[in-house]
Parts: C-alpha cells; sequence; structure tokens
C-alpha cells in the first residue's frame, strides 16, 4: 500500500482520544450498575471453531461470518455476537458456574456488512445476561439494571417497551415483522402489507386492532409491578403490545428501551430466550439478556449533550525545562492529579502549543529559579513556590 493513502479497512474504524475518551466513559458507567448488581465479566476469544459458530444464525448469518483456516489447518471463525460463545461457555463449564449464572460481556464482534451508515464490520456489543434462572425476578432485575444504566448516563426522559413474544401466537413470522413497524409505517402501512401479505382488509385490520388493545399478559404485568415495586418509576416502562424481538430467539418477555428526546430507533433490546443456550449441552437452559445498542446510545448522548464536560484529561503539563521536572510531576501524581511530563527537548513555544493542542489548562514552567503556573485559557501567568502547587491547580 501506498503509505501515502493509509487508511482502515472499509467497515472498521479508529477512535481518536476525544472519542474514545467518551467511550471510555459511557463503558464505566455501565460497568459500575452491572457490577452493583452482582454481575461478573467474562470474556470470550475473538477466534473459535467455525462449527461452533455456523449453522447458529442462519443463511444470513452464514454469509456474514468472517471465516477462514488458520495456520494449522484448522476451520476457524471470528465472533459474530456473544450469545452463542456464551452457550458454548456454560456447556463448557458447566461444573465450574453457579447458577444462576450472571454475567456482562463487552468485546468487538464482526460481520462482514455491506457497509453503510450505523452499519460496521467491527463494532462493540455490550451485553448482560442471567443464565440459569425462570423466576420473573430475573427479568425485573434486567429490566432495572437497563434503566439504571440510562439514568446514570444522565437520560431523563427513557422508556422501556415490554412485551410478551408468546402474544403473537398463531401469527406467521410474516406477518408479525410488518407489525413490528406499527411505530414507522401507522396502522393503514401495517394493514396494506398484512393484505400483500395474503390477509384481506378487514382481517388485516382486525388481527392489528386486536393485539393494540389486548391487554398484558400476567407475566409483563408481574414484570412491570417487580420493578415498581423495586422503586422504578412506573411511568418509565410501558406495555407495547404490537412490539416484536428476534422472532426465531425469544420465547417470553420481550423489552427495548428508548429515549423520548432521541427519536431514531430504540437504544437496545433483549429479552427472555430459554431455548438457545442449550445448543452445545442438549438441554434447556433458561436465560433472560439484555444488549445495549453501543454506537446508538454512543450517537444519543451527542445529540442531546449529555457527556461531562470534563472527562478525565490532563490537568496539567509539566515542561521539560528544568531537571526537576520530572521529580515534580510526580509529587503532583502522588497528591492526585492528572499531569503530563513534556518529554522532548524543544523550546518552550513548541511546549505551549502542544499544551494548546491537546486542551491541556495549566502548564508548568521553570524559568531563572523560579516556578510560574500559565493558564492557558486567560493567557495569564504567575510565579508560584512548590508547596503551594497543588492549591494552585485546585482552583
Amino acid at each position: 500500500m501506498d503509505m501515502n493513502q493509509a487508511q482502515t479497512l472499509k467497515g472498521f474504524r479508529d477512535f481518536l482520544p476525544n472519542v474514545a475518551r467518551k467511550r471510555e466513559y459511557i463503558l464505566n458507567t455501565l460497568k459500575k450498575v452491572f457490577i452493583s448488581y452482582g454481575f461478573e465479566p467474562l470474556e470470550t476469544p475473538t477466534l473459535e471453531y467455525e462449527e461452533i459458530l455456523t449453522g447458529k444464525y442462519g443463511d444470513e448469518g452464514d454469509k456474514l461470518m468472517y471465516r477462514f483456516v488458520d495456520n494449522g489447518g484448522r476451520k476457524v471463525a471470528m465472533r459474530y455476537d456473544q450469545t452463542v460463545p456464551l452457550a458454548r461457555v456454560v456447556a463448557q463449564y458447566a461444573n465450574d458456574l453457579p447458577l444462576p449464572f450472571k454475567r456482562y460481556q463487552i468485546q468487538n464482534v464482526f460481520r462482514a456488512e455491506n457497509t453503510q451508515k450505523g452499519r460496521y464490520r467491527e463494532f462493540l456489543q455490550v451485553d448482560i445476561d442471567t443464565v440459569g434462572s425462570q423466576s420473573p425476578l430475573a427479568d425485573a432485575e434486567i429490566i432495572q439494571i437497563i434503566l439504571k444504566c440510562y439514568e446514570s448516563l444522565g437520560f431523563k426522559k427513557i422508556k422501556m417497551l415490554i412485551n410478551d413474544r408468546r402474544n403473537f401466537d398463531g401469527i406467521s413470522n410474516s406477518a408479525i415483522v410488518s407489525i413490528d413497524k406499527l411505530k414507522k409505517i401507522g396502522p393503514d402501512g401495517v394493514a396494506n402489507e398484512l393484505v400483500e401479505k395474503g390477509y384481506n382488509d378487514n382481517d388485516a385490520r382486525k388481527l392489528l386492532d386486536s393485539l393494540i388493545k389486548a391487554p398484558p399478559s400476567g407475566k409483563v404485568a408481574e414484570v412491570i409491578d417487580l420493578v415498581t415495586n423495586a422503586g422504578f418509576d412506573k411511568s418509565k416502562i410501558e406495555f407495547s403490545p404490537t412490539l416484536a424481538r428476534g422472532l426465531d430467539y425469544y420465547t417470553g418477555l420481550i423489552f427495548e428501551v428508548e429515549a423520548e428526546d432521541y427519536p431514531y430507533g430504540s437504544l437496545g433490546g433483549g429479552g427472555r430466550y430459554d431455548n438457545l443456550l442449550g445448543i452445545f449441552s442438549g438441554k434447556e437452559i433458561p436465560a433472560v439478556g439484555f444488549a445495549v445498542g453501543f454506537d446508538r446510545t454512543y450517537e444519543a448522548m451527542e445529540e442531546l449533550g449529555l457527556f461531562p464536560t470534563d472527562l478525565i484529561k490532563t490537568q496539567a503539563l509539566v515542561t521539560n525545562t528544568n531537571p526537576a521536572a520530572s521529580e515534580i510531576a510526580n509529587q503532583l501524581r502522588n497528591k492526585g492529579f492528572l499531569v503530563e511530563l513534556y518529554v522532548d527537548d524543544k523550546d518552550l513555544e513548541k511546549q505551549l502549543k502542544y499544551a494548546d493542542k491537546k486542551g491541556i489548562p495549566y502548564v508548568l514552567i521553570f524559568k531563572d529559579g523560579k516556578i510560574f503556573l500559565k493558564d492557558m485559557k486567560s493567557g495569564n501567568q504567575k510565579e508560584v513556590s512548590e508547596g503551594s502547587l497543588p492549591d494552585e491547580l485546585r482552583r
């Protein structure tokens, strides 16, 4: 490759510090909530044996999966999602994992997508699941965690939509796909699609009307009560009788989280899936979980201005203008300050330009045996003593 044209592969991204810092903020916030509920981290390899992953996602999944033969002649595939690897872990370590097994997993997945806005070939998945419990408390706890996560990220108008996948029993998958579009295309649009799929207009509208007016199932009502009894605002939880997710995946309750002031789709979703994790052990293993839409959540936070303006970053640059610079930088670090030492031997003007480009608010300068602290925003500079430095930086 001509190095003058150095660039990322299509569908893959670099995250420079100004973006990576925000992504890290979201992840740290989510992890703190996950851990507070007793969930533990899980990591699985980027590569699995091909046979572990293939045939688990349908024809499209097999087509989009990165597969190759490694140097040892083994057929391998790159992680396509985190649920099938979880199923493999549950089977492989059945005697080591306490049930219920509560885990969160935050890793990149890889799909050979046709690249377009919002679709990437490598992207971060954030999953949280409880494995081995059929209790409605497990469903309620996942919902509580997600509501708490988005509250902690600063979302004010967050809402959890809940439905029961069993409400669609007797309705074809193709019809459910159309019904799930109700918010996007409205009742007339759904009815028209159902007519195209073989319904007469009257039956199509009756079906849609019966779903819209359906009361919440006993399971839905029970879980909503469990969530609100735990102290969560009932106005943030809504029964949505036309919500449909994962037609061949979910077996019970399904849920999606939305921000009412971000009208570009859900920020994540999940539900109960009791038939998937037993694919390697040959027995039913109940599970319920949620996948945070990380990129969508990031976009929503940018749109709504939810990122703190003071995300952790260097508080002061110590210029390389005195032999004691490194020692003083360490003294400040030991007092809890985030301090960078300029390591190159360059003139002061270049060091100041460096601090300005990085947005470092203060610069420590040594001159004629004295210490000066320069405020990069105002341009003001004043003499300080070594002992007063901590107090000056706290102002």
